[in-house]
């Protein structure tokens, strides 16, 4: 647990963080920020350490560096750096009454009725769905052409987990009219909504009417398994028969906001993740052949994928590994000091927004050997550099906080990636993209295209069965 600082001040008198120079007046470093926060947070640190503090316009800042660092800032108690106080904005999209609109507690206990859709038995049936999936959309593609990868990888992953976790009915009655209303919400994500969720824009109107349209679409779903006696096996279903410590049942309403809750968690980061290892696995030819090569060696018999074959793929893993490092889908995680602390001597003043970037601290050098090189067999052993600490790599977040759905967003991307690696030689048709630090998500800036053709003899022949 961190240390408050009233704790400390008896011991001894508490300094005042390191600040970071060349702030505008009342902008401070917005200007250099909205251009690149990556490259600005890594001046910081360069010049101040693991801590320092910035302003942007009249909101102070902290940002923490480095194992050490994390581990002091994913330790904190929810009563002293809380993620409520920074993500109002999600309550417009996820609703009232569910994630970061109720008490920590609630939320816990609504986000830990996802535990059992996590499962082992359950995941060996998501492998199945997540393969169909893979193969359906191969399968329509012609022998060579052009594709939008970002939008490709989008479309993928809202199929995968609409189908795996909010309902079969989704996915195939559903499908057109909620993944409209799904991108809608999803251009509610904005910066200006971070600091205004409920200013009537043109974005936010469209996207309230959208999350009105959703839980519509979820709520027609579900008052017919009622009508009809159904039982599936998902997280709608387990949502539908769940109930509070109190032994209240959940509202419709509740369950589309945690639905959704869930499927923002984990969709478009993964979406965008995939996207940069394509990219950087593009660009290097000869890992790119081990991984086929692995693919081969493992499925040239039975030629369909499941659980227990994918946990056997670490070279495809290390290289999605390495995309977590060094394309981030989040950049920064964000929590309001909400009581006075102390780190390593400093004082951090509560109403301060304390920070770690993934994207800063996925290079260090004293943790990462070249560390702007895409190299996946730092993962493997002997270098294992991933486990020096386990603070080293937090795209997926850390503490409380950690991404529960990781180990879900993992095994749908090595389906993905598999299938299509397999299947289709890809190539970059311009320069390696930047990244587009406009979005909440930090994918490459688009549109970004890929040229694929078809391979003669790919490993995973069969069609994947739901």
């Amino acid at each position: 647990m961190s240390q408050t600082a009233e704790n400390r001040q008896n011991v001894e008198p508490l300094m005042t963080m390191p600040t970071m120079g060349g702030g505008w007046p009342l902008l401070g470093h917005l200007p250099g920020f909205l251009k690149d926060p990556v490259s600005l947070l890594t001046r910081g640190w360069n010049a101040e350490g693991d801590l320092f503090r910035f302003r942007i316009g009249l909101s102070n800042f902290a940002l923490f560096t480095g194992p050490e660092a994390h581990d002091f800032y994913f330790r904190a108690g929810q009563d002293e750096l809380s993620a409520k106080a920074c993500y109002q904005f999600t309550v417009p999209i996820f609703g009232k009454g569910v994630a970061y609109d109720v008490a920590p507690e609630l939320m816990a206990e609504q986000l830990g009725f996802l535990f059992p859709a996590l499962r082992e038995a359950p995941m060996r049936r998501y492998a199945k769905i997540m393969y169909h999936e893979a193969c359906l959309y191969a399968d329509s593609l012609g022998q060579e052409g052009q594709i939008d990868l970002p939008s490709v990888m989008n479309e993928l992953t809202v199929r995968i987990a609409s189908h795996s976790l909010i309902g079969k009915e989704v996915r195939h009655e559903a499908s057109n009219e909620f993944a409209a209303a799904y991108h809608e919400l999803q251009n509610g994500i904005n910066a200006l909504g971070f600091f205004f969720p409920n200013i009537p824009t043109r974005a936010h109107r469209s996207r309230d009417r959208a999350r009105r349209e959703i839980v519509r679409i979820f709520s027609r779903i579900m008052e017919k398994r009622r009508r009809e006696g159904s039982n599936e096996q998902d997280f709608m279903q387990t949502l539908m028969e769940a109930q509070y410590k109190n032994g209240r049942a959940l509202t419709d309403d509740e369950i589309s906001g945690i639905l959704l809750t869930v499927l923002f968690a984990g969709q478009h980061t993964s979406a965008v993740l995939g996207t940069w290892t394509i990219l950087e696995l593009i660009r290097d030819t000869a890992y790119l052949a081990r991984v086929r090569e692995e693919t081969e060696n493992l499925y040239s018999d039975t030629g369909c994928v499941d659980l227990a074959t994918l946990k056997q793929q670490n070279i495809l893993e290390y290289a999605i590994r390495e995309g977590e490092r060094l394309h981030p889908p989040l950049i920064l995680l964000i929590r309001k000091v909400t009581k006075l602390l102390a780190y390593k001597g400093y004082e951090i003043p509560v109403g301060t927004l304390a920070m770690v970037s993934p994207a800063v601290s996925h290079k260090l050098g004293h943790i990462f050997a070249n560390p702007e090189r895409f190299n996946p067999d730092r993962y493997a052993p002997p270098a294992r550099e991933d486990k020096q600490h386990h603070y080293t790599l937090i795209g997926f977040g850390g503490g409380k906080h950690r991404c529960m759905g990781k180990a879900f967003a993992i095994l749908q991307l090595k389906v993905i990636l598999a299938v299509l690696l397999d299947r289709f030689d890809f190539g970059l048709d311009s320069s390696f993209p930047l990244p587009n630090y406009r979005s909440w998500v930090t994918g490459p800036v688009e549109p970004c295209r890929i040229s694929y053709k078809r391979r003669s003899e790919p490993s995973i022949l069969k069609t994947g069965v739901a």
